[in-house]
């Protein structure tokens, strides 16, 4: 259908998603519309049979157990009549939905991060990408092949026409496939390639987070080059007429004719995803949780109030993030501030009235604030910083390590250095010890290194001139390295409590009930057995000679015996009993010689175990044993091979309903983010920061959230990955955990904003 560039308006708001909505997929044409979000659900929109104007939800598909992404759309076939949708998180799952009943219909494992991208190929194989940086195919329900695509996380896939893929990636390329073989490498974007599509008869669009839209032929022609956003692209679609659609950071979606921006759509929040109807209208995915519909034609424009509700929302928004003279309105303080009187004649304020800046200066010689007038925001206004409203030719971030946020340090050059720090530490209520680090900070980065003390200056506690050690005063200040309260965390963490009266009551009570059957009889333990269980207690039991107490090797086979052939029901006061053997030096060492390949009792523990994560003894005591695995570094090589069989395993603790599991999830985690950097092992850094990532955002309690959390921040720190966390918008979750109230997790989050601003 031809269209021009005619303006567009609001058509409608679709609302319901609890959270920032990421994805878009138009299912067909422009009846139903699918999106995906932040609050871990699928919503199926159809158009509204009342009103051809707007959208109802029509289902809401819930299965994924972390935030979902990218979607695609499914054509009606035998085995989803009316269509289906197919979904990928950063729980690292891909599912299969039904349109006509609403239930999950399959659910592909693989991936060992999140996925980024879904497409169905020319068979209708559903292919995806994923930040473990590889590209897989489906068939069935299973993967039927898969190669690592890019050096770095892949953001996106496209099918073009021709049946060939094209992936997007935080290598800064785009690279055409023909199959599993790369065709061509396109490079040029100078950052993450984010967003993907095809431009019909012309080539491939690209967004990136360098702020740009490229249009590329397959040949790798950079053909045109669109900038007008200035911030991160997350995405880019085309129409049949011509036109390009791009949502951004900026918060804004932007379309394009010819390559010229004709029109900007603000929106309040940033802006995911960003689709065309067939119609020409547009969709548009919005933090804010909304999703809105956008038209030219003037019979589909929102009733007057909708537009009126729309304008508020958008204000609000803009007022919200306001800036005069370099700060945010909301931040400047109000008109009590104008009670206290000025240091100084000439010293200006800038006090917020209303939905204004307004500057003021004192008036010494009258002891009073004079009005200058109203500030505008500009370029100007940010010559000198501001600090509560009073303008500085410095304002400093102060790092001061242990885990405290940053604070802010203002600085005039007629200032005396010591003067200020000795303020500045009794209005911060930090010790004087940090005095003649922060004189020095002071000198260095306002670019006085010469400075010399006035004789007259008195220090303010001690009546004394000030103490300069040295010639400290005339050397180069460094800037304060950070130091973090509780990263990067440094050795295991293991269950090392154990209440064997009570494990030996259990096992016994279990060991009766066998007996008593007479069809389970024969698995059950004799009495020299038990006795031989006895004594492999008492030297679990005795800490003070592990160092010289040993296991027999019949007592390892005692215990596999136990695991293989008891009910399992009844096997989790055993794997109790070999959480604490594994902690053992003789008991880890003698248990390692009976594992390999064919015979790994630990791997079929797992899987015993996690068959019915309702099995909450089972899911507990095994998560628990294989994280004690971790204090033998006999067990590493194990531990390192089968990671990701474990973790996904494993996957479903961080959304129990069961703290204890949680916690013992979350310390598998971290022990695995630990091994993992010392194994300087990308791949497998990356799926347990995905892990981490997914507990801290979902868990409740503080200690799982806690653990996990100093993962992340370790990863970061210490890891490969840190690229790849700032890209899973790793800053949110840092301010959130920033603002609790739990003093330890408001540290850990302080301690990754720090490495954030470090980028």
């Amino acid at each position: 259908m031809e269209i021009d560039h005619k303006e567009y308006r609001l058509r409608c708001e679709l609302r319901g998603h609890e959270d920032d909505v990421r994805g878009i997929c138009v299912c067909g044409g422009r009846d139903t519309i699918a999106t995906s979000s932040r609050d871990r659900t699928v919503r199926v929109w159809s158009l509204s049979a009342s009103d051809r104007r707007k959208y109802e939800s029509a289902r809401i598909l819930l299965g994924h157990t972390s935030f979902v992404g990218p979607l695609a759309w499914v054509p009606p076939n035998d085995q989803h009549p009316e269509g289906g949708i197919v979904s990928g998180g950063m729980d690292t799952l891909i599912l299969v939905w039904d349109l006509r009943t609403g239930e999950k219909v399959q659910t592909l494992r693989g991936h060992q991060s999140q996925v980024t991208g879904v497409v169905l190929d020319d068979n209708g194989n559903i292919v995806s990408s994923s930040v473990d940086c590889t590209l897989r195919r489906w068939r069935d329900g299973r993967s039927i092949e898969s190669w690592q695509a890019h050096d770095g996380p892949i953001q996106a896939v496209i099918k073009l026409p021709s049946g060939e893929l094209v992936t997007g990636s935080s290598d800064q390329t785009l690279k055409l496939w023909r199959g599993k073989t790369c065709a061509h490498t396109f490079t040029g974007h100078t950052d993450t390639v984010r967003g993907l599509a095809v431009m019909p008869d012309l080539g491939i669009l690209s967004a990136s987070h360098d702020g740009s839209i490229r249009l590329w032929a397959v040949t790798g022609q950079v053909l045109m080059e669109m900038v007008g956003h200035s911030s991160i692209v997350y995405s880019v679609d085309s129409h049949a007429s011509g036109l390009v659609v791009s949502s951004s950071e900026d918060c804004s979606a932007k379309i394009w004719k010819d390559g010229a921006c004709v029109q900007s759509l603000e929106h309040p929040g940033c802006v995911w995803d960003a689709k065309f109807l067939e119609d020409g209208d547009i969709v548009t995915a919005c933090s804010d949780g909304v999703v809105r519909i956008w038209t030219t034609q003037q019979d589909k424009i929102a009733d007057p109030l909708d537009l009126e509700s729309f304008s508020l929302q958008l204000s609000a928004y803009k007022l919200s993030r306001k800036r005069v003279g370099g700060l945010k309105l909301e931040d400047l303080p109000g008109l009590e501030a104008l009670r206290a009187p000025g240091t100084s004649d000439g010293q200006t304020k800038v006090i917020r009235e209303g939905d204004n800046g307004v500057a003021y200066t004192w008036n010494m010689r009258e002891q009073k604030w004079d009005k200058i007038g109203e500030v505008v925001d500009g370029p100007e206004d940010t010559s000198r910083p501001v600090l509560d409203g009073v303008q500085y030719d410095y304002v400093f971030d102060v790092d001061i390590g242990d885990g405290e946020p940053i604070r802010k340090l203002p600085y005039n050059r007629s200032d005396n250095p010591y003067d200020v720090a000795d303020k500045w530490l009794l209005k911060e209520n930090l010790p004087l010890s940090y005095r003649q680090q922060i004189v020095e900070f002071i000198l260095a980065n306002s670019g006085q290194k010469d400075f010399t003390l006035n004789s007259s200056f008195r220090d303010p506690y001690t009546g004394a001139n000030a103490y300069i050690p040295g010639e400290a005063s005339h050397v180069a200040a460094k800037s304060m390295k950070p130091t973090f309260k509780h990263i990067p965390k440094k050795g295991m963490l293991v269950f090392d409590v154990a209440q064997f009266d009570g494990i030996l009551k259990k096992v016994t009570e279990f060991n009766g009930s066998l007996l008593s059957d007479q069809e389970k009889k024969n698995v059950g333990l004799t009495d020299l057995e038990v006795s031989r269980l006895g004594a492999i207690v008492k030297v679990l039991k005795d800490t003070s000679h592990y160092h010289t107490s040993k296991f027999a090797d019949a007592d390892i086979v005692l215990l596999l015996k136990m695991l293989r052939s008891w009910p399992s029901a009844m096997i989790f006061p055993v794997i109790d009993i070999m959480r604490m053997v594994v902690l053992h030096p003789d008991g880890a060492a003698t248990l390692l010689k009976h594992i390999n390949d064919e015979n790994d009792i630990h791997m079929e523990i797992i899987k015993k175990a996690t068959v019915d994560p309702s099995a909450t003894a089972n899911l507990l005591t095994s998560i628990r044993a294989v994280a004690n695995l971790f204090k033998s570094s006999a067990y590493y090589s194990w531990l390192q091979k089968h990671r990701s069989e474990i973790l996904d395993a494993y996957s479903s603790c961080s959304s129990s309903s069961n703290k204890n599991v949680q916690l013992s999830y979350s310390t598998l985690v971290l022990n695995y983010a630990i091994l993992l950097i010392e194994k300087k092992d990308q791949e497998g850094q990356s799926q347990v920061l995905s892990a981490a990532l997914e507990i801290a955002e979902e868990s409740l309690e503080v200690d799982p959230k806690f653990r996990a959390l100093v993962a992340i921040g370790t990863l970061m720190l210490d890891g490969l990955v840190k690229q790849i966390a700032l890209e899973f918008d790793v800053e949110s979750i840092a301010k959130a955990a920033k603002a609790s109230k739990e003093a330890k997790i408001a540290e850990v989050g302080a301690d990754i904003e720090i490495l954030i601003r470090q980028r």
